[in-house]
């Protein structure tokens, strides 16, 4: 089983964190399922529910409200996903600018945490 994380800034904001629970409470509840299925399936969750963009960059697709919402996630040190943020997709294609978004993170995050910081960080919060 995967390990969901919900990216935070240096400075404690998660972007993630935020949109979830400033959904209403049924969309909350969706939104919770569908990671909790990531979990449990990781990289193996099929279409349509999630895919693979571009750069190890991948969507996690849930619909709210009439609303696709898309939440961009990287997997990293064999256990763990982190979600980077949602976005309400309006067109076609997943916007570029949301997918370099997504690397930017993942960047902050892999130069901020190794594995064993990781470990810890995540031992230390249960």
């Amino acid at each position: 089983m995967w390990k969901a994380i919900y990216y935070e800034t240096e400075n404690g904001v998660s972007e993630i964190y935020d949109f979830i629970n400033n959904q209403k409470i049924t969309d909350k509840s969706k939104i919770l399922a569908w990671i909790s299925t990531l979990e449990e399936q990781g990289p193996t969750l099929p279409r349509p529910y999630a895919d693979i963009l571009k750069n190890g960059i991948h969507e996690l697709r849930v619909k709210l409200s009439g609303k696709q919402t898309r939440t961009l996630y990287f997997f990293c040190y064999k256990d763990y996903i982190v979600l980077t943020h949602t976005f309400i997709k309006n067109t076609d294609k997943v916007p570029e600018k949301e997918i370099k978004k997504a690397e930017k993170i993942r960047e902050d995050f892999l130069n901020r945490y190794d594995e064993e910081k990781l470990r810890e960080e995540i031992n230390e919060n249960l």
